[in-house]
């Protein structure tokens, strides 16, 4: 048990004393949350600046700062990461209090680093030059510019910063090809969660269909009345995570195709089940908002769809976390 514990958290040295490259991604990964963090700040102070006259999140100021201030936290807990990703100290910090939030961070960055940018491709490929304003301000543009460049610059530092990381800590857990795995890693019950998760993906896959074949059915009227190519593509990207967390996650636990590396799948698996999990848990969350005009009212078949986005994460999640526990054991 001793040794298993020391070759899976190796003692702090010189070895590990952050290397050039480190440090310029744990400076980058902290001044990207800067911009992020300033803006809410002022907000939650009473400041208007990003925010048009006669914006919608005028109308709820106090939601407006309790959701800002939780905003604050959540983008500080990034500065925390990159510190402890580039310490010797952070060797020592149990493994479960790093994934959960490094898992938490990947969910949430991933799909805005691949919605984002994928938006502008379409925005230039169609010509669209987004002047055209929505039937009811929301934010200046500049905003979503600065916040999303931020996001993007976030995940690539603390997504890089978190491999090198988990490569020095627990790089023989995924070691190998997935047939060398033991068939006890992933044992009947780990498959049977597996199951259900895929089972549960099914409605949220289904309604994310729909509305790319352009239908308008579990939308609010507003909603539907305002699709364009940005709601399209966020769409598309939604769907793509939620069966690549499907898909991955059952290859890992079945084991097959056996020639398949372990560390790619295991790598898909990780940013997909994330990417369902968590944004399925904040737009769940969005839903719950109090809402009064009914034609902006979130309905039962939109929360039905987001919370089955989040149960699948989150089943798939628990999965690939016990085929990690179960892998270290073994090495």
């Amino acid at each position: 048990m001793t040794s298993t514990a020391h070759s899976l958290t190796p003692a702090p040295s010189a070895a590990y004393r952050p290397t050039v490259l480190r440090r310029v991604l744990r400076v980058l990964a902290i001044l990207a949350c800067l911009p992020y963090i300033s803006l809410k700040v002022v907000w939650v102070a009473g400041g208007e600046i990003g925010i048009p006259a006669g914006s919608v999140l005028l109308e709820h100021r106090t939601l407006l700062a309790v959701a800002n201030s939780l905003s604050v936290l959540a983008d500080a807990a990034v500065i925390v990461l990159a510190l402890l990703l580039t310490q010797a100290w952070g060797l020592r910090v149990r493994a479960w209090l790093l994934a959960f939030p490094m898992w938490a961070a990947t969910g949430l960055l991933a799909p805005i680093m691949a919605g984002y940018p994928a938006q502008l491709a379409v925005a230039l490929l169609t010509g669209d030059d987004r002047a055209a304003a929505p039937s009811e301000p929301f934010l200046d543009g500049w905003v979503f510019a600065v916040v999303y460049g931020g996001f993007i610059l976030q995940g690539l530092a603390l997504g890089t910063l978190f491999v090198l990381y988990a490569r020095d800590r627990w790089g023989r857990v995924w070691r190998g090809r997935l047939g060398e795995v033991a068939a006890r890693v992933s044992g009947p019950g780990v498959r049977a969660v597996a199951l259900a998760g895929a089972v549960t993906a099914l409605l949220p896959a289904a309604v994310q269909l729909i509305w790319l074949s352009g239908s308008a059915r579990g939308l609010s009227a507003q909603r539907a009345a305002e699709r364009d190519a940005d709601f399209y593509v966020l769409s598309a990207i939604q769907l793509a995570f939620l069966v690549a967390a499907v898909v991955f996650t059952l290859v890992l636990v079945l084991r097959r195709p056996a020639r398949l590396g372990v560390r790619p799948v295991l790598a898909l698996a990780w940013v997909s089940t994330g990417a369902a999990g968590c944004w399925g848990a904040y737009m769940s969350l969005v839903a719950l908002m109090p809402e009064t005009d009914p034609a902006k009212q979130v309905t039962g078949l939109a929360q039905l769809s987001y919370a089955g986005e989040m149960i699948t994460g989150f089943l798939l999640a628990a999965c690939v976390a016990v085929f990690l526990r179960r892998r270290s054991a073994e090495a």
